[in-house]
């Protein structure tokens, strides 16, 4: 999955590869894809409803919310109706939204960065733009990046492989579905007319927010609820399923035992700094850049220009380079820096980042393996020190699972033989320099 960025209109010819997702997929188990919207909340949905302990509230709305010092109380009713409903926990979980009633009921302000932009979201059927793009094979997404646009980008995006599109762009101030001409917008945006019909027309504020705190007492938020910036290269939902999955498996420690609340406190602490990161080093500064290249140079002024435009991916490191960690984390072994969206993909097993595939001897793959546990990987040389984990992880209650089949081939690509890793998969410390009560203690944060 990759994508492309035009300069002027879609079909200018003027255009290089972008976000060639492709480049990073030996670092992760499963290989991209792209799901809209609509399909994703229904595969969520789906799953939920397969879930015996997880009962759906579906045509409800939140009116109230309260806690105290051992659970929070949401208060619901059914649109339409007037009963109310109290839903009681040991904690509550906002993922509500950019306009987050959770949020606002907590009293968590947001830090804005505000871009006064007015955006539009225009959905549309053409199997016309698909013929004319099969000149671009391979591309899921494309960037048109206009002066007039000062770097904010006109963006499509496949919906499916032929005849669903989705469009976002900027439009002025005031615009609404009846005062602005949509089909004249996106012929403009492709260079040349073609056949299509509107099937959506809505708007959104550019803009990046992102609250102050990820939590207050027992209510947490995630997603959106948490952070929204412009729809931009898929970083939305992939945060938000990480928000969750960070938050997850530190929420099941407390309500099981083998952890303090003290453990919580480390999700705002890893996964606020990813987003700052990630709208800083990533949305915004593309933004930037594009505005910098497209006031300074063009077509005309630039006798080289078609060269130059194409140089720009040349060195682009941003698949690269995005690279979420929680390096410096308070409960992973000692390192300089601190959580952020940014470094560099590979395979060395680093305390912080996430771990990569590899194959245990069997030739199976490690994520074959990996489960909701904390996991030990070795290759089985050193059976004192596996004792010794399963030991300290027994004396704290903790939940280990010991994968002692690690090829040698996986211990050249991770650099260590010892590898103990968090129940999210990412590394909490490498090597045997660390005594395993003392890696346990640091990974569930509790003193030691």
């Amino acid at each position: 999955i990759g994508g492309m960025t035009s300069y002027g209109t879609l079909l200018s010819g003027l255009n290089y590869d972008w976000l060639n997702r492709a480049k990073v997929a030996p670092f992760y188990a499963q290989p991209n894809a792209r799901l809209p919207q609509y399909k994703t909340e229904q595969v969520l949905r789906d799953r939920a409803r397969s879930i015996a302990n997880i009962d759906l509230y579906l045509g409800y709305e939140a009116v109230d919310l309260t806690q105290d010092d051992r659970s929070a109380t949401l208060t619901i009713k059914e649109r339409g109706s007037l009963a109310l409903k109290n839903i009681t926990a040991d904690y509550l979980v906002g993922a509500d939204g950019s306009k987050s009633f959770v949020r606002t009921k907590a009293e968590i302000p947001e830090v804005l960065s505000e871009h006064n932009r007015m955006m539009a979201l225009v959905v549309f059927t053409s199997t016309h733009l698909h013929e004319l793009l099969k000149v671009y094979p391979g591309k899921a997404f494309y960037n048109v990046l206009h002066p007039d646009f000062q770097g904010y980008w006109q963006f499509f995006g496949r919906v499916d492989h032929g005849t669903n599109w989705f469009f976002h762009a900027p439009v002025p101030l005031g615009t609404t579905k009846e005062n602005h001409d949509f089909v004249a917008m996106l012929h403009s945006a492709v260079g040349q007319k073609f056949e299509l019909e509107l099937d959506y027309v809505g708007f959104w504020d550019l803009r990046v927010a992102v609250a102050k705190t990820y939590s207050k007492g027992r209510i947490f938020l995630a997603g959106d609820a948490a952070h929204s910036h412009p729809p931009y290269g898929g970083y939305g939902i992939n945060t938000g399923l990480e928000d969750v999955r960070n938050l997850g498996w530190k929420l099941s420690a407390c309500l099981k035992g083998w952890a303090s609340a003290l453990l919580l406190d480390s999700y705002d602490a890893e996964r606020r700094p990813v987003f700052q990161s990630t709208a800083a080093d990533f949305i915004e500064k593309f933004i930037a850049d594009d505005d910098d290249f497209l006031s300074n140079f063009t077509p005309e002024n630039c006798p080289d220009f078609r060269k130059m435009w194409q140089n720009r991916n040349e060195n682009a490191d941003e698949v690269m380079r995005f690279e979420p960690n929680y390096q410096g984390s308070s409960i992973v072994a000692p390192a300089s820096g601190r959580p952020s969206a940014k470094g560099f993909h590979s395979h060395h097993a680093k305390a912080g980042h996430h771990l990569s595939p590899q194959l245990c001897a069997d030739m199976s793959s490690i994520y074959d393996h990996l489960g909701r546990d904390f996991s030990l990987l070795t290759d089985g040389s050193d059976q004192d020190l596996i004792a010794n984990y399963r030991q300290a992880a027994t004396d704290l209650g903790l939940p280990l699972k010991v994968i002692d089949t690690l090829s040698p081939q996986a211990v050249a690509a991770y650099e260590t033989q010892v590898i103990l890793v968090r129940p999210d998969h990412f590394v909490t410390s490498t090597g045997n320099r660390i005594k395993a009560r003392d890696a346990f203690c640091r990974a569930i944060g509790q003193a030691h």
